[in-house]
């Protein structure tokens, strides 16, 4: 499986967390390798879409979606759960694709079925904010024989987000039981 590269990510926010759907997370860790094939990411398309952080402007916590592509932006919600998102596009765009669901490889048994799950199994935490994702410790790869069944739907938990709650920046497997919401059920 091929590694994906700086130029994967350098593409919208939109775009990529559609071609997102099928590959493969790694996170290399303790003398360890954990995989898991990503089956749900939501866009967050920069400061024009009301329910994206830099929505509100550049801040301390938001400045590495203004940065380079391919970088970890991992934040806290709810004072309890780490979210792992992937920046995207042009340098200075702040957008990120947040990563939802994953199906564990490997004979790997975990449930990554929600954003909070993925992260704490991958051991994905705040301190990695910022981390190059072309590097040899947290990876994605390109699986050519995996063919999912991609969905396009709503975003979750975005209702204060005026016109963007109803955007379709939502892309799911459809053939993945670790949807976190199905609208096609």
């Amino acid at each position: 499986m091929k590694r994906l590269g700086r130029a994967f990510f350098q593409r919208d926010a939109a775009t990529l967390a559609h071609d997102l759907i099928g590959t493969v997370l790694v996170h290399r860790s303790s003398g360890r390798e954990y995989r898991a094939r990503i089956v749900e990411a939501e866009a967050y398309v920069g400061p024009k879409d009301l329910a994206c952080h830099t929505s509100r402007g550049r801040t301390e916590r938001t400045e590495v979606m203004f940065g380079p592509a391919g970088h970890a932006y991992v934040y806290l919600i709810y004072g309890m759960y780490d979210m792992f998102n992937i920046v995207a596009g042009t340098m200075g765009s702040g957008q990120a694709v947040l990563i939802r669901a994953a199906e564990p490889l490997d004979g790997w048994t975990v449930d990554l079925s929600g954003p909070g799950k993925l992260t704490r199994a991958f051991q994905i935490t705040r301190k990695m904010n910022g981390l190059d994702l072309t590097g040899e410790r947290l990876f994605l790869r390109h699986d050519p024989l995996c063919r999912p069944r991609i969905r396009k739907a709503k975003r979750i938990g975005v209702e204060y987000a005026g016109r963007w709650k109803d955007r379709l920046l939502r892309f799911y497997d459809a053939g993945s039981t670790a949807v976190t919401h199905r609208p096609d059920r």
